[in-house]
This record gives structure tokens, sequence and C-alpha cells, in this order.
């Protein structure tokens, strides 16, 4: 359990990183990380991290995709996470 934790924590820090670079990106007018990049980073479990990435750098806030997409993905992945307790799935990640 304590494996998952590290790595649901480790991927938020990588999405969060992701938006500070592309934000710094967008300013200078560099190559980007793609917006698709960006969501399958979220949806494999950086949902939190990129949450917080777009509020603090004010970074794709106005994107219809992100400002709905990251807040659909965190509830989905909460409902998951719930569902998985509630029928004691649980232990199959405990392996």
């Amino acid at each position: 359990m304590k494996i998952l934790l590290y790595a649901y924590l480790i991927i938020n820090i990588i999405a969060f990183i992701l938006m500070y670079v592309d934000k710094r990106r967008a300013i200078k007018r560099k190559w980007r990380i793609s917006e698709a990049t960006l969501m399958y980073v979220a949806i494999f479990g950086g949902s939190l991290g990129s949450l917080f990435g777009m509020h603090i750098f004010h970074h794709k806030t106005k994107h219809l995709k992100f400002k709905l997409g990251i807040p659909v993905i965190i509830l989905l992945q909460l409902a998951l996470v719930i569902y998985l307790f509630k029928n004691n799935l649980s232990s199959f990640f405990l392996l």
C-alpha cells in the first residue's frame, strides 16, 4: 500500500512540474508539452497535481478541456477508489 501512495505522490509531482514547464515554455514561445500528454498524466493518477499546477501557474485555466476535464477525472478516480474499497478489492493492490 505504501508503494501505491508513493507512486501516487510521484505522479502528482510530475504533473505539477509539467504544468510549470509548459507554462514557462508558453511564455518563452518555445516547444510545448502536448495537451494530450498533460491529460494522460492526469488520467494515470496525476489529476491533483495537474489541478494545483493549473491554478498556481494560471495555466490552461481558460481551456474547457482542462477546466472541466481535470475535475471530472478527479471525481472518476475518487469513485474508483471508493468502489474498490467498498468491494474489498483493495487487497488486490497489496500483492
